[in-house]
């Protein structure tokens, strides 16, 4: 994959199309989560191949201030979305429809973003590309300049039509840095009430610490040899619960080779990461305390709970940059819908009659 980053973080993937040179066409949804960029630059999908007797027609499909978008443009686009829908076998005729109407809607907020670029007479410089450019054949096991020429021309494509492509995608990048993320902003006292109205949130999983001393039982044992694995078990569970050092009972008694050395060290664990029927022996003990005979498949268990950390909620400073980072990122999505908004309620846009093309 060519991919275009550490360059400039992009502000919102609806405007940007995360589609990779050697990658499948698709349309992302919107994000709020600034993107590191893609670079775009894939073969032309062909159009779909008409029935018997049908002849190709191209029209208008929406004219945005003066600027028009063709059918051939909107079915072209929606085709790969068409293609991969239809391997997970979920398209019909209204569902292609609905991915072109999906897909127009889309091609005319691109236009009015490009036309928003000329406005502002926003320019990406040579150097800017060169840089981009860099990026790209570092991020791909820095290749050389020629390689990603060859790259390219497996795709169709040039180098000059690769950097078009990349000024393009720059330019709205700065487009939406202008007009959503400067006018976004976060304060600490939003952040804190944040947190204290979701604290539960911010709570640590719940973390054990435990021992065990293992009594191995042959399940095609004989019954005798059960009563005698049982009998054991029971003294070592008696001296356990009488006070006795239980790492050491563990170094003494068990059947597990590791006892001799950790002294029956379970580890660390949270809820759901031991064998079950251990964990619902632990779950009623306090620290210190030892549990109930526990019998699995390979033998007879003798638990000890060790330490019990109860999750801890974690303090406002650990998890500050995180709820700005969340804040930050649903104003900056819900500012984006609105500057859409505003944007095409001040443009003319006029969607024609599709004549069941879309």
């Amino acid at each position: 994959m060519i991919m275009l980053s550490n360059y400039r973080r992009l502000l919102l993937s609806a405007l940007l199309s995360a589609l990779l040179l050697a990658g499948c066409a698709s349309t992302p949804e919107p994000v709020a989560e600034p993107l590191k960029p893609a670079v775009t630059l894939l073969p032309q999908p062909a159009l779909p191949p008409l029935p018997a007797g049908a002849v190709r027609v191209n029209g208008i499909a929406a004219i945005v201030n003066d600027e028009i978008i063709t059918f051939r443009e909107v079915i072209r686009e929606a085709q790969p979305l068409i293609a991969e829908s239809q391997k997970k076998g979920l398209v019909d005729d209204k569902a292609r429809s609905d991915l072109r109407k999906m897909v127009l809607e889309r091609l005319i907020e691109k236009k009015l973003t490009d036309q928003k670029v000329k406005e502002l007479g926003i320019k990406i410089g040579d150097d800017e590309i060169r840089q981009a450019i860099d990026d790209v054949k570092r991020q791909n096991n820095n290749m050389s300049q020629q390689q990603l020429i060859d790259a390219l021309k497996k795709q169709g494509y040039s180098l000059e039509q690769y950097e078009a492509q990349i000024r393009e995608q720059l330019e709205r990048l700065r487009l939406v840095s202008m007009e959503v993320r400067s006018k976004v902003y976060v304060s600490p006292k939003e952040a804190e009430e944040y947190y204290t109205a979701n604290l539960a949130k911010y709570a640590e999983d719940e973390q054990f610490r435990a021992r065990h001393i293992f009594i191995k039982v042959d399940e095609k044992g004989s019954a005798e040899e059960l009563q005698q694995a049982m009998t054991r078990a029971l003294d070592i569970l008696y001296e356990a619960r009488s006070g006795k050092d239980f790492a050491e009972l563990a170094r003494q008694h068990s059947d597990d080779p590791a006892a001799k050395k950790d002294g029956g060290d379970l580890g660390s664990f949270k809820r759901g990461e031991m064998l079950a029927d251990l964990e619902q022996a632990l779950l009623p003990l306090k620290p210190g305390e030892v549990g109930e005979l526990v019998k699995t498949p390979s033998g007879l268990h003798i638990v000890k709970l060790e330490e019990r950390d109860s999750g801890k909620v974690k303090p406002f400073e650990k998890v500050k940059a995180e709820i700005e980072d969340q804040l930050y990122r649903a104003r900056q999505d819900e500012r984006f819908s609105q500057w859409l908004k505003e944007l095409r309620a001040k443009a003319s846009i006029e969607i024609k009659d599709s004549n069941g093309l879309i």
